[in-house]
């Protein structure tokens, strides 16, 4: 989870959401990705999305080898899940948990859709994973703030 920390930073000073992810086979890491919709202007542009592309290309093969594990920093979506178990993956760890209950992470992993079963483990560095995107939204908001009051400022000093 630690490397999946570091993805999701290098995310952040790019100024996307900082999610990140990484794949391992056999105690390895065989690719990391981050958030980059904001860049790439790409709705799949998830770090999960990345992650995976990224492996199977080094592997060769759409299925990830058997014993691939995922992990995440925050809960992985619908797609992202969905990716997952399409590229056979066998465990899927992620940090914070998705708050407004849009992940279905549970559903889709029990669904076996894919004759395929993927253990699913959350919290894992929970606290840590949860503060980067709490930091970074508060960021946002405070921005948003600030750029608010000077309009409202600017706007004041013009009308004298």
């Amino acid at each position: 989870m630690r490397a999946a920390i570091r993805a999701a930073k290098r995310g952040l000073c790019q100024g996307e959401v900082p999610i990140g992810a990484v794949v391992v086979v056999e105690d390895k890491v065989v690719s990391s990705g981050y958030n980059r919709r904001a860049k790439l202007q790409l709705a799949s542009a998830h770090a999960e999305m990345m992650a995976i592309d990224k492996a199977c290309k080094a592997f060769g093969s759409w299925r990830l080898p058997e014993g691939a594990e995922l992990y995440v920093t925050l809960e992985p979506c619908p797609m992202c899940m969905g990716a997952a178990l399409n590229a056979r993956v066998d465990k899927l760890y992620f940090g914070a948990y998705e708050q407004k209950g849009r992940s279905l992470t549970a559903a889709l992993a029990d669904s076996n859709l894919l004759n395929h079963k993927t253990e699913v483990q959350g919290g894992v560095l929970e606290g840590e994973c949860s503060a980067l995107l709490t930091e970074f939204f508060s960021g946002l908001r405070q921005k948003a703030k600030e750029e608010k009051e000077r309009k409202k400022s600017d706007g004041k000093n013009g009308a004298e």
